[in-house]
């Protein structure tokens, strides 16, 4: 059982940014794809986008598709997920997840941390 651990919630303005960050064990980092999905209340689990490997290797969600990337430290074993420009509609809690392959869909997705809150205020 890998244990992710993700940090950097909070709240921002509309047109704002945050970094969320994703804390995992040097194994998993260097063996599972690492996915952000995020849950609004009464909505179903959004794909937010996935890297594995380099930070260049990333598929972002057409949603957030030139506001969000996805960047990774090898030195410290942290995956990012950059949030530009954010926007009401953004708010969520956000989770980091592992998988054996970069995947949009949250049934492949092995270990999840518990989440951290974003809120956009307009």
């Amino acid at each position: 059982q890998e244990q992710l651990v993700e940090s950097g919630g909070g709240v921002a303005r509309a047109g704002g940014s945050l970094t969320l960050s994703c804390a995992i064990n040097r194994r998993a980092f260097n063996t599972y794809a690492i996915g952000w999905f995020r849950q609004a209340p009464g909505n179903q689990r959004e794909f937010v986008g996935t890297n594995k490997g380099s930070g260049d290797n990333s598929v972002i969600a057409d949603a957030v598709k030139g506001r969000f990337t996805i960047s990774r430290d090898s030195a410290e074993n942290m995956v990012y997920l950059q949030m530009n420009d954010l926007k009401p509609e953004d708010t969520a809690r956000y989770y980091c997840a592992a998988a054996p392959i970069m995947s949009s869909k949250p049934q492949h997705y092995l270990n999840w941390g518990r989440g951290t809150q974003v809120t956009v205020s307009s």
